[in-house]
């Protein structure tokens, strides 16, 4: 269980922050200056060199994303002309991409960026650039919404797995509709019928929350409040959930925490959004209290799940069954150890969810919920804190990642296991990468007064 710090402020971390940043630079100069992008998309490191590996093109955003972040923490312009430049000529195949749940990923990150630091005045503003990226992001929502299976009272964006699949990650590409919903886009279909966005990533988050997360109300033996599963299936003829699956993690039947994460970050960016939304649809405001509160239980399951799984420095294993955690003795009463010889760490399940804590946290205090809010919040804080640090942040100048101990694809095999150890450990992954970037300029901005940092901050 994680041992929360509960004296710990962000203003703490500026010393941190500032080497973080330095690091941070550092890496990406050296894929731009050294990565062959004919290879294609960079996705993980072996032997601290960033590689390939063909499944799915959802990593490229993050690269290019990353120096929109750098940019916008350090000011420094290089950054922004080569995230700008990357986005213009290499981005275009992923906002037309039919064939992928991966769009609030890739898009979001680039196309999305670039508009909100246009809004944020922190690049002049041009209204053709502008038009630019705001068509980029509508078509991007459109597509992803196209990937629809419509579901017993609902239905879903399903995963590239085919129709009768939905991903627990997916709920972080709702951001594209309600993007492109927000830009006013309108989404049609056979006969000018118009499909509505928003209600498409309502109906998808509400899916999520009621088939990809357990509240230990009896509905299976392995129903733990707060678990969730990376995969759901359902029969596509008739609409009716079938079981639980899993592509990355252990079983369907144990939680596979970057798919945690993702529900932790995605579910509270969402109730941020909810909270803020003047949406004028009538579907949408008279369920807004029922969307709310449907999203809130999910998150703080989830949440007290991630606490109650992880060891206490807040940096969890791959998978909470995976088998041999139980050679680690009482792991979850000591720090992580990246370095054991029987099942590795996810530090980047640990950079995805902390942003979704630290979300979670201030929107539950905004409310009124002052020590649950605490709680959520001292408990980001307390993960940040020791991945801005060794043994989890990259200080070799010849490693090309940033934040070490992250694992792709376990069950594959996929993983670089360095001579002398038993499990994958020391490398780096692009989404890992980028997360842990975008929870330290969330700090980052928040220490410095600016702007609150969300998605949607593109929307003027």
């Amino acid at each position: 269980m994680i041992h929360i710090n509960q004296a710990i402020q962000p203003s703490d971390l500026n010393g941190k922050l500032k080497i973080f940043w330095e690091l941070s630079g550092q890496k990406i100069k050296n894929i731009e200056n050294n990565y062959d992008e004919s290879k294609g998309s960079p996705v993980f490191t072996i032997a601290g060199k960033y590689s390939t590996r063909g499944w799915t093109e959802w990593t490229q955003g993050f690269q290019f994303g990353s120096a929109l972040l750098q940019y916008d923490a350090t000011g420094e312009k290089d950054f922004l002309t080569a995230g700008r430049s990357k986005t213009i000529s290499r981005m275009a195949p992923h906002v037309s991409h039919i064939g992928v749940h991966d769009h609030g990923f890739n898009n979001v990150s680039t196309y999305g960026n670039l508009l909100r630091l246009m809004q944020e005045g922190k690049i002049e503003s041009n209204e053709w650039e502008k038009n630019f990226y705001e068509l980029a992001l509508k078509i991007s929502g459109a597509v992803q919404a196209s990937r629809w299976t419509i579901i017993k009272n609902g239905g879903f964006i399903h995963s590239f797995n085919g129709a009768h699949s939905l991903f627990v990650d997916t709920i972080r590409s709702c951001r594209a509709l309600i993007l492109s919903h927000e830009l006013g886009h309108t989404f049609q279909a056979e006969n000018d019928v118009k499909i509505n966005l928003l209600d498409r990533a309502m109906q998808h988050i509400k899916a999520t929350a009621e088939y990809s997360i357990y509240y230990g109300e009896g509905r299976d033996v392995y129903d733990v409040r707060g678990r969730t599963a990376h995969e759901q299936i359902f029969n596509v003829k008739d609409g009716n959930y079938r079981c639980p699956n899993s592509q990355q993690g252990y079983t369907g039947f144990s939680t596979w925490t970057r798919g945690l994460a993702w529900a932790i970050c995605g579910f509270a960016e969402q109730l941020e959004w909810i909270d803020q939304s003047k949406a004028s649809e009538p579907g949408f405001n008279h369920h807004k209290k029922d969307y709310t509160d449907t999203i809130l239980k999910a998150a703080k399951a989830t949440c007290d799940f991630y606490i109650d799984h992880s060891p206490v420095d807040g940096v969890p294993y791959w998978d909470t069954g995976a088998p041999e955690l139980t050679k680690l003795g009482d792991y979850l009463n000591q720090n992580s150890n990246p370095y054991n010889d029987y099942e590795p760490i996810d530090a980047s399940a640990a950079a995805i969810a902390s942003q979704g804590f630290l979300r979670l946290g201030r929107y539950l205090m905004a409310q009124g919920e002052q020590d649950t809010g605490k709680k959520y919040f001292q408990t980001g804080l307390t993960i940040v804190n020791t991945l801005l640090d060794r043994p989890y942040l990259s200080f070799d100048p010849n490693h090309q990642g940033l934040l070490l101990h992250s694992v792709y694809h376990r069950p594959n095999g996929w993983d670089y296991t360095p001579p002398g150890s038993k499990i994958p450990n020391g490398e780096s992954s692009m989404w890992g990468d980028y997360h842990i970037r975008e929870v330290c300029l969330y700090l980052t901005k928040l220490n410095a007064n600016g702007p609150y940092y969300t998605y949607f901050n593109c929307i003027k």
